[in-house]
């Protein structure tokens, strides 16, 4: 499943892809997750999560930047999926977007993973 943008001025800044693999449910931001398009990544963790899926892996390798909205994001859906008994995994963050979490130390509240097929492995 692909998710676009809403809204024209957002349109081609962030793209969601959405896949089941095994017992994880994979969600795929490509471009930049930020006020203005972080609802296009929190509607279909929310939905994950709502359909049971509260094993998330955020598949990072295409996510450009990441700013406090997205970081909040990811947050809120890390504290509704370990609330279920589950949780919420980083993989393949490039270095911008893992320098906002180092800043910040958000990376030591999630599992951060260096490649998707690691945190498959998990």
């Amino acid at each position: 499943m692909d998710r676009g943008t809403v809204g024209s001025a957002n349109r081609g800044r962030l793209r969601v892809a959405v896949r089941t693999e095994g017992q994880s449910e994979i969600v795929t931001p490509a471009g930049e997750l930020d006020h203005h398009t972080a609802e296009l990544l929190r509607e279909p963790l929310e939905s994950a999560l709502e359909g049971g899926r509260t094993r998330l892996i955020v598949d990072c390798s295409s996510l450009d930047f990441c700013d406090s909205t997205g970081l909040n994001v990811l947050l809120g859906a890390r504290l509704k999926a370990e609330a279920a008994g589950g949780g919420v995994h980083l993989a393949a963050m490039q270095p911008m977007v893992a320098r906002v979490f180092e800043i910040t130390g958000a990376e030591a509240v999630f599992a951060v993973h260096e490649s998707l097929e690691a945190a498959l492995e998990d």
